[in-house]
């Protein structure tokens, strides 16, 4: 609740990125190459999902609470460019069998 109030009050700070947030923004961009991707999605109530694509195709993801802080996230790493799902990025992703079996669920069991 205390967080609830703090973040209500101060506006100016209520976007800004955690520590946590942008160091795992930075491991994935040094890790997947320059440059890399990111999408901001709103995903209702809890916030914001920052899809990041990197050069080598791999797919990532850093949740944050609001979409002006995915924004504030992606304009704080360097050679991060904020994308949307254009066929640009869409065909930079590679995605192998183990996670279309995951994301498949129950039916990739069948």
């Amino acid at each position: 609740m205390a967080d609830e109030t703090e973040n209500s009050e101060s506006p100016n700070t209520d976007a800004a990125p955690t520590e946590r947030q942008l160091k795992a923004a930075r491991d994935f961009v040094a890790a997947h190459g320059k440059p890399s991707r990111a999408v901001v999605e709103n995903v209702g109530r809890a916030g914001a999902r920052v899809v990041l694509v990197g050069s080598d195709g791999a797919m990532g993801d850093v949740f944050v609470p609001r979409m002006s802080t995915g924004e504030a996230l992606v304009a704080a790493v360097d050679d991060l460019d904020v994308t949307g799902w254009d066929a640009e990025t869409v065909n930079a992703t590679k995605i192998g069998p183990a996670h279309r079996r995951r994301m498949a669920g129950v039916r990739a069991r069948r």
